[in-house]
């Protein structure tokens, strides 16, 4: 039996493009100082693909109901190494080791607000 009008391809199509839509964060803390600062927002990617000098967002380690901005250091078979730009205000590799993959949201592409700052993210 077919259904008039099902077009399963189409279906999976609708359900992808769910899945990538852009995730909105809140910077809080001098941890990514000068490159963000606290108040700052930005759209983040959803992906586990990341290169190293990326900003990704992932749940954190420790407190799993917090999401954590850092610096991509090194992407390894085990995960990724993440450094926050200003180290002596950050919590990152160095106290909790490898993120996996899995703890990934995705990557920062776009700072919106404050305007005056506003533009895509290195």
């Amino acid at each position: 039996m077919r259904l008039k009008g099902y077009r399963p391809r189409r279906a999976w199509a609708a359900v992808a493009r769910l899945v990538r839509v852009p995730t909105r964060v809140v910077v809080s803390g001098p941890s990514m100082l000068p490159t963000l600062r606290d108040g700052d927002r930005c759209m983040v990617r959803r992906t586990r693909r990341v290169a190293p000098g990326e900003l990704v967002v992932f749940v954190d380690p420790v407190e799993p109901r917090r999401l954590i901005l850092k610096r991509v250091s090194e992407v390894m078979p085990s995960g990724i190494v993440v450094a926050g730009d200003n180290p002596g205000a950050s919590r990152d590799s160095r106290d909790y080791g490898v993120v996996p993959r899995y703890l990934l949201v995705g990557v920062a592409r776009y700072r919106y607000s404050p305007r005056e700052s506003a533009g895509p993210l290195r």
